[in-house]
């Protein structure tokens, strides 16, 4: 049974930096399509970044561009999410999703939650 695990979150100062690491386990498959997601209170869930094979081209949402970085780990089924620049509207629960490919099954984390906060 896949599991998808993240780590990292905690409350860290604005303007203060994080990473939130993303691991699944469970399969001998390689997953092809990796983000992160996060909700915060009261908001939908969005897709803060994403990248798809070797990691090329990542996307990102407009909110964190600049500030955030994701990044596949050398490790199979790893994903890294390095937060810079945190603001207090960055608070909230942060997600993992891996997919084996643009139409597989996402295989979702229970989430780490990140506040940013003075």
């Amino acid at each position: 049974q896949v599991q998808v695990v993240e780590s990292g979150g905690g409350l860290v100062q604005p303007g203060g930096s994080v990473r939130l690491s993303c691991a699944a386990s469970g399969t001998i498959l390689s997953f092809n399509v990796m983000a992160w997601y996060r909700q915060a209170p009261g908001k939908q869930r969005e897709l803060v970044a994403g990248v798809t094979g070797t990691g090329g081209n990542p996307e990102y949402a407009d909110s964190v561009k600049g500030r955030f970085t994701i990044s596949r780990g050398n490790a199979k089924n790893t994903v890294y999410l390095q937060m810079n620049s945190l603001k207090a509207e960055d608070t909230a629960v942060y997600y993992c999703k891996m997919k084996l490919g643009p139409y597989g099954m996402p295989y979702w984390g229970k989430g780490t939650l990140v506040t940013v906060s003075s």
